[in-house]
C-alpha cells in the first residue's frame, strides 16, 4: 500500500541547500509519526523534474529548495495537492516560506529567511496536512 502523504521535493544538482533539505526529510520521515510519508526527488534540471515542477503552479523557481505536500486519493491512488484552507495566514515559524495555495515550503533567500528551511517548519507544515483531512 501507497503512503497517505508524499513529500515532493523541488531541487537541483550540485545545489548545497537542496541537499540539506534532502537530508532533513529522510532524517524527520524516520520517525514512527511519519511513518505514512514519503519522499519524492524531483531535479527541475531534468525533463520530469521541471514538467513536475510547473504542473505544481505555485512555486517561486527562484526559491528552490522548495516541498509540497500531496495526500493520496482514495479512489484514483495519485496523489494531489493538500490546499492550504487558510491562505495568507501569517505563520510564525515559516514565516514566508510558506506556500499561499497548497501546503508546502520554499525558501525564502531574504535577511529574515536566510535561505533556511528548519526541522520545525518541515513539522509545521506536516502537522497542517495532517490536520487537514
Amino acid at each position: 500500500m501507497s503512503a497517505q502523504y508524499r513529500i515532493d521535493l523541488f531541487g537541483k544538482t550540485g545545489c548545497a541547500k537542496c541537499k540539506v533539505l534532502g537530508q532533513r526529510l529522510d532524517k524527520l520521515l524516520q520517525k514512527d509519526e511519519w511513518k505514512d510519508v514519503e519522499k519524492k526527488y524531483y531535479d527541475v534540471e531534468t525533463e520530469e523534474g521541471i514538467i513536475t515542477f510547473c504542473e505544481a503552479e505555485c512555486i517561486n523557481p527562484q526559491r528552490i529548495p522548495a516541498l509540497m505536500l500531496k495526500r493520496r486519493d482514495e479512489m484514483t491512488g495519485e496523489y494531489v495537492p493538500v490546499i492550504n484552507l487558510m491562505p495568507g495566514r501569517e505563520d510564525e515559524v515559516c514565516g514566508s516560506s510558506k506556500l499561499y495555495q497548497y501546503i508546502g515550503l520554499q525558501t525564502d533567500y531574504t535577511d529574515e529567511g536566510k535561505g533556511v528551511i528548519s526541522p520545525k517548519m518541515i513539522t509545521t507544515v506536516l502537522e497542517e496536512a495532517a490536520l487537514e483531512r
